[in-house]
């Protein structure tokens, strides 16, 4: 199956936060307070990818009122944080939105990403991730984590469902 077969009906895409929303770091102030980088470009990528059409959840082992900010911010509704099992946080979506795991893309870093990148049509990854996890995915951005990789795909997902120039279009004016 092409990159683009996989692509076409997806209709749900699900994001890690560590290694995939982030460079990966984790920022700690000397009084424990863990703060977070994102990045601008794929903010605006996940936004026009919602516009589209697709469904956005991010599913992460931790748990950080950052996270819960920036998703707000998104509009991304479908938050799961201090998961242990991705797998069927991801499941509980499939069922919720009456989906196909076809349908449905994840993008993980790790290892503890492979259950849910191995049952989903469509696994993405950064160029940093362990080979394990790359030798899994179906597709892995060129730019890395925290810096562009989220957008890169956001943007390929629009272009093969034909809604990268409709989103692009306001600002083409």
């Amino acid at each position: 199956m092409t990159l683009t077969e996989r692509i076409k009906p997806l209709r749900l895409i699900a994001f890690d936060v560590d290694g995939v929303l982030t460079d990966g770091g984790l920022y700690l102030t000397d009084s424990g307070e863990e703060f977070k980088r994102f990045n601008t470009l794929d903010g605006h990528g996940l936004k026009m990818l919602k516009a589209s059409g697709v469904e956005l959840a991010i599913i992460t082992g931790r748990t950080s009122r950052c996270v819960e900010l920036r998703a707000k911010n998104l509009g991304i509704t479908r938050l799961y944080q201090g998961v242990e099992d991705k797998l069927a946080a991801m499941q509980a979506l499939f069922a919720e939105l009456k989906l196909a795991p076809e349908a449905a893309a994840f993008m993980g870093d790790d290892v503890i990403d492979l259950p849910v990148m191995r049952r989903v049509g469509l696994a993405l990854s950064v160029p940093g991730a362990p080979q394990v996890v790359r030798d899994h995915t179906h597709y892995i951005a060129q730019r890395e984590a925290g810096y562009g990789a989220v957008r890169e795909v956001c943007e390929l997902i629009m272009a093969a469902q034909g809604t990268l120039q409709p989103q692009l279009a306001p600002y083409l004016k």
